[in-house]
């Protein structure tokens, strides 16, 4: 599936109704959907505890915070790209503190061009980040049929007086002959000698 066709998650934290209306129009909700406002980091709190999202725009300053330290754990905790707008002035400084966590910044005020190739680049990263989600797991399922045929093994070798190769060598034969994983097999011997 192609950049084009994906939809993202937005949530908005922003107190200022300008900014909240400009930006869900440099989005199209074909491409970005659901998008939800909150109008500060207490309330994106609350709403982050029901659900999670692709995109996280933060306008800042905020009434309770300049969202820094907020844009900084949503970055490093999760799958979410985070972006920030703040003033022109402070830019650097903000950059400087959070670009090493990920964040992506954007000076205030901006274009609609700008806006558009920050999602653009923030799309980019979180298929990054899923084909990365993808891989991990993949390694997980195979570390834990890793765990299971081990324990199988053990099994046969205190159960059955098996060697290490022998019982290595029963579960592959089981697993061809059944047509079935060898992690299959490994369950069956722990479930049958546990």
């Amino acid at each position: 599936m192609s950049l084009k066709e994906r939809v993202y998650s937005i949530l908005v934290v922003s107190s200022a109704e300008n900014f909240n209306n400009s930006i869900f129009d440099l989005l199209p909700a074909s491409h970005y959907r659901p998008k939800h406002i909150v109008k500060s980091i207490s309330e994106a709190k609350r709403v982050l505890t029901e659900r999670s999202f692709d995109f996280i725009f933060i306008n800042s300053p905020l009434s309770d915070g300049s969202g820094i330290n907020f844009a900084i754990d949503l970055s490093t905790i999760g799958d979410t790209i985070v972006l920030m707008f703040v003033r022109s002035e402070i830019y650097e400084s903000i950059l400087d503190k959070v670009a090493e966590h990920g964040v992506f910044v954007l000076s205030k005020p901006t274009s609609k061009a700008f806006v558009t190739h920050a999602a653009e680049w923030m799309s980019i990263v979180r298929e990054r980040i899923r084909t990365q989600e993808s891989k991990t797991l993949s390694l997980e399922e195979k570390m834990e049929e890793i765990r299971t045929v081990n324990r199988a093994k053990l099994l046969l070798i205190t159960e059955m007086n098996m060697d290490e190769s022998h019982a290595h060598h029963y579960i592959e034969k089981q697993a061809m002959d059944r047509c079935v994983t060898k992690k299959h097999i490994a369950e069956e011997i722990i479930n049958k000698y546990t």
